[in-house]
C-alpha cells in the first residue's frame, strides 16, 4: 500500500494511541502474575506477537473490548508446541528470548524478514554466561534463536550500547531464578527511560529491582520472587504523539493531543524539543492534554538521540523545516532498529531536497525547502509515519509500504485524516 500526501494544515483534538512499550511489559508482566486486567492496552502487529507468545507459553488472553483479561502461568512456563513466530517485533523477541531460559525444555523464536538481520548477540552471550545455551541457528547473533531452559541466577555483564531491550528482558526473567542475580553494564546505557519503564512495571508487580551506580551502572535482582500484577492501565504513547504534533509545528496549526498523563517515557521529550524549535506548546499534566500551535516556522536544535532514539525520525523531518543546521547526535544505536533509521531518513530526506551529512552516529540537517517525491517508507513505521508528515508539508509526495504503521499505530491515518490532512490511499 502507498499513501499520496498533499498540502496539508490539520486542526482539531485527538487522542494518543496507547503505548507500545508499555503494552508489550504490561502483557509479558500480567502472564507471570496470577489474573490480571490490562486496561487500555495497544493492539497492534507488534503487542499482538507478545500475546501469541505468552500464549504459547502457557498464558490464557482473552480480548474484551478496551481490555485484556490474562491468565497468567505464574512463572511456570510450559514449554512451547511450536517454534514462536515474533513477526516484525524486536521487543517480543528480545522479552520472549529472556523468559524462554526459564523453561524446562527448548524453544525456538523467529520473525520475518528484518528481525532475522536484528542483532541479538549480546543477550545470547549473558545468557549463555549464566548457564543457559541459547544461540543463533546460524551463527550469526540473528533469528531464528534457540534456547534451552537453565537460567538460575548469577552475574553477568552486558554490553549497554546497541539496545535497552535486552537489559529489559533480563529484568523480566531474572526475578524467577533460584539464586540473586546480577545484571552489570560495560558502556553507556543507551534508551535508559525504557529501563526505567521496565522496572516501574515491576515495582508495581510486587517486584524488587536494585538499581547501583556508582561510576557504572548494576542492577541486582533477588530470586524467588512471584509476580502479582492484578490490574493495569497503559498509558498514551510519546512516540506516536511526536508525529500529530510535529505537523501541527510544521504546518502552522493548532490540535489538541488527548491521553498524555506523566509516565517515565523517555519520548516525552517531544515536548521540550517542539518548545526548543519555536513551536507554542503547553500540558497539562492533570487533564493529560498536550495543546501545540505552530508559529509558521522552526528554529533549528541540537538533539541527543542517546535516551530517545525513536523520536530522531520525527526530529529529523523537523530539523528539515527549520531555519538553520539541526545535528542529531549520540545515535549509532538508531541503525539497530527496524531498518537503518539514519540511513533511511538521510536517503529519503534528500529526495525531497534537504541536505543531509549521514556519519556513523550522527545526522547533520540543513533546513530548507520540502520537495514532493515518491519516497520508500523501507517497511518501517516510524519511517514511514515521519516521511508522510514531510508530504504534508511538501505536497505531491507519495510513501510505500504503508501498511508498517499496523506496528505500533494503526489508527494513524485514519486519525490524520480526521484533523484535516489531505492523504489519500493507494494500492500498490
Amino acid at each position: 500500500m502507498k499513501v499520496s500526501a498533499g498540502i496539508s494544515r490539520i486542526n482539531g483534538e485527538v487522542f494518543a494511541p496507547s503505548s507500545k512499550s508499555y503494552t508489550h511489559r504490561a502483557i509479558t508482566i500480567a502472564s507471570l502474575s496470577e489474573e490480571c486486567i490490562v486496561y487500555r492496552p495497544l493492539l497492534s502487529a507488534d503487542t499482538l506477537a507478545t500475546v501469541r507468545a505468552c500464549e504459547a507459553f502457557g498464558a490464557r488472553i482473552e480480548k474484551q473490548h478496551d481490555r485484556l483479561v490474562v491468565h497468567g502461568f505464574r512463572g511456570k512456563l510450559n514449554v512451547p508446541d511450536n517454534v514462536i513466530d515474533v513477526a516484525n517485533s524486536g521487543t517480543t523477541l528480545r522479552f520472549m528470548t529472556a523468559i524462554s531460559a526459564l523453561a524446562k525444555g527448548s524453544t525456538v523464536l523467529t520473525g520475518d524478514s528484518s528481525i532475522r538481520t536484528r542483532p541479538n548477540k549480546p543477550l545470547l552471550e549473558v545468557l549463555n554466561d549464566l548457564g543457559v545455551e541459547a544461540f543463533s541457528t546460524r551463527g550469526n547473533g540473528c533469528a531464528p534463536l534457540v534456547v534451552r531452559g537453565g537460567f538460575n541466577g548469577g552475574n553477568a555483564t552486558i554490553d549497554g550500547s546497541i539496545s535497552s531491550q535486552f537489559i529489559s528482558a533480563l529484568l523480566i526473567a531474572s526475578p524467577l531464578t533460584g539464586r540473586d542475580t546480577t545484571i552489570s553494564i560495560r558502556g553507556d546505557l543507551k534508551s535508559r527511560p525504557y529501563v526505567d519503564v521496565t522496572i516501574e512495571m515491576l515495582r508495581q508487580a510486587g517486584v524488587e529491582i536494585i538499581t547501583k551506580e556508582n561510576g557504572s551502572i548494576s542492577f541486582v535482582i533477588p530470586a524467588n520472587q512471584v509476580y502479582d500484577l492484578r490490574e493495569y492501565t497503559v498509558p498514551g504513547d510519546f512516540s506516536s504523539a511526536s508525529y500529530l504534533l510535529a505537523t501541527a509545528a510544521m504546518t502552522g496549526s493548532t490540535v489538541f493531543v488527548k491521553n498524555l498523563f506523566p509516565s517515565k517515557q523517555g519520548d516525552v521529550e517531544i515536548i521540550d524539543v517542539l518548545r526548543r524549535m519555536g513551536a507554542d506548546i503547553t500540558w497539562d499534566m492533570e487533564e493529560g492534554t498536550v495543546k501545540i500551535t505552530g508559529k509558521g516556522k522552526l528554529e533549528a536544535i541540537t538533539f541527543d538521540a542517546g535516551a530517545t532514539p525513536d523520536l530522531v525520525p520525527t526530529v529529523a523531518v523537523l530539523a528539515a523545516c527549520a531555519e538553520g543546521v539541526t545535528h542529531i547526535k549520540n545515535a549509532e544505536h538508531v541503525r539497530y532498529k527496524e531498518t537503518d533509521r539514519l540511513h533511511a531518513m538521510a536517503v529519503e530526506l534528500a529526495k525531497m531536497g534537504i541536505s543531509v551529512k549521514e556519519e556513523r552516529d550522527s545526522l547533520t540537517i540543513t533546513g530548507g525547502k520540502l520537495q514532493g517525491a515518491e519516497v520508500h517508507g523501507w517497511h518501517d513505521h516510524r519511517i514511514v509515519m515521519s516521511l508522510t508528515i514531510a508530504g504534508m508539508v511538501a505536497g505531491d509526495t507519495t510513501v510505500d509500504t504503508v501498511e508498517s504503521v499496523d506496528i505500533s499505530y494503526p489508527g494513524f491515518f485514519d486519525d490524520m485524516k480526521r484533523l484535516g490532512a489531505n492523504l489519500s490511499m493507494l494500492e500498490g
